[in-house]
């Protein structure tokens, strides 16, 4: 038998699927509830939460879902929260996923992981399990969670899974707490323990619209910043923008609000039982108690996945948009309207752009483009950033334009590129 890579096997399945809608990827939040109190959460609720607990789906409910997911065609399956194991049943609803054949990949904060816990994942070994960490001291990750004693139980569940030889990845949040150790959370992830690490700078406001969680996120010259530290993420967002630009004639066709993968490779569920496009987007929401998922799939979803737009936004020409991270969800959240661009998410992918030496061509009545009036703002921004430690690289990249994306296109075809606010819609 000829062995074949996991991501060749990956990529070829979501081919063989060609244009057919298929649930592929369904994510369930098992409990809003959580151990910790981070300020910069969308979601989590106090673990004694009753009216929370009382109201999330039984076991028995969750089995049915999941026979009817996969009956459905699912193949990856992510677990996520507030907090998978804010639920004491939460090993048996994994088992019985298992017991599906699905591939199951574990978002857990690592507080409540016990020997108990890592010892049965040996047994029943998810796909992948990833961490979030929150500081590399003690003082910077009790200060954003909130609660004393959780760092040292957080590495403790890192030490008991890294010992059972566990598929696991760890990552951060990067927020005005903890950005000055983001480095140092790099480091002692990759070389100290050996692992992957990844994080990720944009806060989205909670999920009940709340704009609290925005307190703690990092500004636009903060953020850019960071992507020039690391040579990884400075290539690979030369290479997203790219590949949005390659993408910008389907979206030029389309006329439909949503233009990521949510209800068309995939879905969200949440703790009680209402299906959704993806995590972050609320409006629209079916509930599985009431009707099935085939249903809920094959009908609700498809009339929310093809939504058209009201009107024309200074983002569906843009190609800047896998820089930038702005989709319907993001809208809602925010601006309360699906279809209204962020002003703070603009300002970044902006400034990205500038700062890597990429041209930023019209794409309509766009305050951050020249002649808008954040633009000398822009301007400020990136004038800040010189003025920091990355300002020799910044004026060689500039210098070095050709070598980067070429001028984005001022042709009609140049329209809107896919999401790239991370959730599971767009991966």
């Amino acid at each position: 038998m000829q062995p074949q890579s996991y991501g060749d096997f990956s990529s070829i399945l979501h081919q063989k699927m060609g244009d057919q809608r298929a649930p592929l990827n369904v994510t369930i939040e098992t409990s809003y509830r959580c151990p910790l109190t981070c300020a910069h959460c969308d979601n989590n609720l106090p673990m004694a939460d009753r009216q929370a607990r009382s109201s999330e789906l039984s076991y028995q409910e969750h089995c049915r879902i999941l026979d009817e997911i996969t009956e459905a065609g699912c193949f990856w399956l992510l677990y996520t929260g507030g907090e998978i194991f804010a639920r004491r049943d939460f090993l048996d609803i994994y088992t019985y996923a298992k017991q599906k054949g699905l591939l199951i990949t574990l978002f857990t904060n690592g507080t409540m992981i016990s020997p108990r816990i890592a010892d049965y994942l040996t047994k029943w070994r998810p796909f992948s399990i990833e961490i979030t960490i929150y500081g590399h001291t003690r003082e910077t990750y009790e200060g954003l969670t909130g609660i004393p004693g959780s760092y040292d139980r957080c590495r403790r569940g890192i030490r008991l899974l890294m010992e059972r030889n566990l598929p696991l990845k760890l990552k951060t949040v990067g927020v005005s707490i903890n950005k000055h150790e983001i480095w140092d959370m790099k480091r002692w992830v990759e070389e100290d323990l050996g692992l992957n690490f990844k994080f990720d700078s944009m806060i989205n406001p909670r999920i009940d619209c709340s704009q609290s969680p925005l307190a703690t996120r990092l500004t636009p010259e903060e953020i850019v910043a960071l992507d020039l530290e690391d040579p990884g993420r400075k290539s690979a967002w030369t290479e997203h923008t790219q590949a949005s630009v390659d993408r910008m004639h389907l979206w030029a066709d389309g006329d439909e609000v949503y233009q990521c993968g949510g209800a068309i490779r995939s879905c969200s569920i949440d703790p009680y039982g209402k299906l959704r496009l993806c995590v972050l987007s609320h409006q629209d929401s079916y509930d599985l108690r009431e009707g099935s998922f085939r249903e809920g799939w094959e009908d609700f979803l498809f009339q929310v996945r093809h939504k058209k737009r009201t009107r024309l936004t200074k983002c569906v020409a843009c190609g800047l948009r896998e820089m930038c991270g702005m989709c319907p969800a993001n809208g809602e959240l925010e601006n309360e309207d699906p279809e209204q661009p962020v002003d703070f998410l603009c300002h970044v992918a902006h400034l990205r752009a500038h700062a890597v030496g990429l041209e930023v061509p019209p794409h309509g009545d766009c305050e951050y483009c020249e002649a808008g009036e954040h633009y000398p703002e822009l301007m400020r921004s990136l004038a800040a950033l010189e003025e920091g430690s990355a300002a020799e690289e910044l004026a060689s990249m500039r210098n070095e334009r050709s070598s980067f994306l070429p001028v984005l296109s001022e042709e009609p075809a140049a329209a809107a590129g896919a999401c790239g606010s991370g959730c599971g819609s767009c991966s």
